[in-house]
């Protein structure tokens, strides 16, 4: 196991891999099934079978697929906060997607009741943060991480503020930066603007997965293996959306329509 790519070997299916879920330290050894659905007719426009492990790599790939299928440049794609990562909205912006993502805030210092990331304002034209007891954070330094370009910040003031218990536990309070840390401002102003997309969201992407299971039963995937379960699950999609061609259409006007 230890020589395995990944750490993971599975006796019963090779393919299949631990699968994160919401409880803490735990999963299921199974698939990850994607979905992008239209949001007016709950139609799938495209789907994948995947055995990684989460989904926050995801976003790009199926917003450019749906791109594809759909034939269109723009995008609006709303996802739930297992998807969140940065340089995942970075290449949706740049395939012309609109992402709305919505944040996991994960912040100790939040936990704790001091200040968040949140509370320090950046002025762009300056390149420098505003924290709340009003000193300014500067640029410091430059790192790289994980591929990331990352820019440090904080105030000179910080070891006399009055406030400082509110704020850190450190001699300073350092601000961390991405380089491209504006596309996911600019996605949150997106999120402030369209209160209803997690609504949205949930009633369209979960009407699928719940009636599909609700079709498969108290069941998993009847196929082994990655290739043949990507076969079974795109059968469950075309009886899906046959069948909610037939709610939409009715049954002669598609039929007349496949014909055609």
């Amino acid at each position: 196991m230890a020589q395995a790519p990944d750490e993971q070997i599975s006796l019963t299916d090779p393919d299949a891999r631990s699968m994160a879920t919401s409880a803490r330290g735990s999963g299921t050894v199974g698939y990850n099934v994607q979905t992008a659905v239209d949001a007016k007719h709950h139609l799938v426009v495209t789907h994948e079978v995947t055995n990684q492990g989460t989904d926050r790599g995801q976003l790009a790939s199926m917003g450019q697929q749906t791109q594809e299928a759909l034939g269109t440049e723009k995008l609006t794609a709303l996802a739930d906060r297992g998807y969140y990562a940065g340089l995942e909205i970075l290449k949706c912006e740049q395939a012309g997607i609109n992402a709305l993502v919505p944040k996991s805030h994960t912040s100790n210092n939040l936990a704790k009741g001091q200040f968040d990331k949140r509370d320090f304002l950046y002025n762009p034209r300056r390149d420098e943060y505003r924290c709340p007891a009003g000193e300014r954070a500067i640029w410091r330094m430059t790192t790289i991480e994980r591929g990331q370009t990352l820019h440090r910040y904080w105030a000179s003031a910080c070891p006399r503020c009055p406030i400082k218990a509110q704020c850190t536990t450190g001699d300073y309070r350092r601000i961390t930066r991405w380089e491209h840390e504006e596309v996911l401002e600019a996605m949150q102003k997106r999120l402030e603007r369209m209160p209803e997309a997690a609504r949205i969201r949930r009633q369209t992407a979960e009407h699928v997965f719940g009636t599909l299971k609700s079709w498969m039963g108290a069941t998993h995937f009847l196929m082994k293996r990655l290739p043949n379960v990507k076969t079974e699950m795109s059968l469950h999609v075309l009886a899906y959306n046959l069948k909610r061609a037939m709610q939409i259409l009715g049954d002669v006007p598609l039929m007349r329509a496949m014909r055609a």
